[in-house]
């Protein structure tokens, strides 16, 4: 028969709640330290004198006082880590990421930023100088847009169509980032050329429906009076909007625009007549790419004139996906900040 002693109790609670503070490395847990010998009460002492069997009692049981001091030491432990679990885990609760600047965004190495959603943040600004004048052969680098909310306009009463509030359903992927292009003066004009300039984005309307687009701002030419950036300072212009499937994408029945199926298989009697089912089925089996249109006003606010960066926010209206020419699109809104650095 093996024989449990209080060491090994105590030991084994220990290991008990340890265990369920595994993965708290800022949690503790105290074990009650190993006896060196046993000890008895007189009572007990007595008692196992007078046994035949007191021998091997005296080396395999605890005592009474011992039982109920190894109890109370195997439920504070338990209690203790339910504590330490509770307080755990609402320290190491996951928190927003905090914005940065550029400057201390470039020394952050890559598994500082990964996992902490700063890949998905836009710089900050901090306010140096009152302006930063621009010259012809200028360009805005590192540019970022960061939307903050997605609204869609729906319908939400018979005849009566309004922007509503949706619930972001992509990761934090959204964020267009490393957008350059060139800058020229009086107005000022930015034509953007290159970067991170689109984001495939989903969104859910309230009444649960999935929205895709293509969050973007794809040859934006923006435009604004002036010669330099400064706080209040507006500019904006349109930009074209990619469909938000390419060529090559096969729909669930096997149907693409330059590829696949020209028709849907399991329906080929629609198809026997060469005019009514394909009359109804004609924007599902027949894909485009289309290229819609969006607009964008953006606003300064915050002006480094001696690192050269501007930021500020903006509002973007763009149409939604079609599906490759399948449905109508839907006119998204997005508001949010943006960064960019002259140079």
């Amino acid at each position: 028969m093996s024989r449990v002693t209080p060491a090994v109790t105590a030991g084994m609670a220990c290991a008990v709640a340890a265990a369920l503070v595994l993965a708290l490395p800022s949690a503790f847990v105290q074990c009650p330290a190993p006896k060196a010998e046993m000890q008895h009460s007189p009572l007990s002492s007595s008692f196992l004198k007078s046994s035949p069997l007191s021998s091997e009692l005296e080396q395999g049981l605890p005592s009474v006082e011992e039982a109920a001091q190894g109890f109370r030491s195997w439920a504070a432990s338990i209690l203790g880590a339910g504590a330490v679990l509770g307080l755990a885990l609402g320290v190491l609760a996951p928190q927003p990421a905090s914005a940065i600047t550029a400057e201390q965004f470039s020394q952050l190495t890559y598994a500082q930023v990964k996992g902490s959603g700063l890949a998905n943040r836009c710089p900050t600004v901090e306010s140096q100088g009152s302006s930063i004048p621009v010259k012809d052969g200028a360009r805005i680098t590192n540019m970022c847009f960061e939307p903050k909310s997605f609204a869609i306009e729906a319908e939400t009463e018979p005849g009566k169509k309004e922007f509503v509030t949706t619930k972001l359903m992509t990761r934090q992927t959204y964020t267009l980032a490393f957008i350059e292009g060139s800058l020229s003066s009086n107005p000022i004009t930015f034509q953007e050329q290159d970067g991170m300039d689109f984001a495939a984005t989903t969104v859910q309307l309230p009444d649960g429906e999935y929205v895709p687009f293509l969050f973007t701002v794809k040859s934006l030419l923006a435009k604004g009076n002036g010669s330099e950036f400064k706080p209040g300072f507006t500019w904006g212009g349109e930009f074209n909007v990619p469909s938000y499937r390419t060529g090559g994408f096969l729909d669930p029945k096997g149907r693409g625009m330059y590829t696949g199926y020209d028709q849907a298989v399991a329906l080929p009697a629609l198809q026997a007549d060469g005019k009514g089912g394909q009359e109804e089925l004609f924007k599902e089996s027949n894909k485009v790419f289309d290229i819609g249109k969006g607009a964008i006003e953006m606003e300064v606010n915050k002006v480094n004139a001696e690192l050269g960066e501007i930021g500020g926010v903006f509002v973007s209206k763009q149409p939604s996906d079609t599906d490759m020419g399948a449905k109508a699109p839907k006119t998204m809104l997005m508001k949010g900040i943006f960064y960019g650095k002259v140079v």
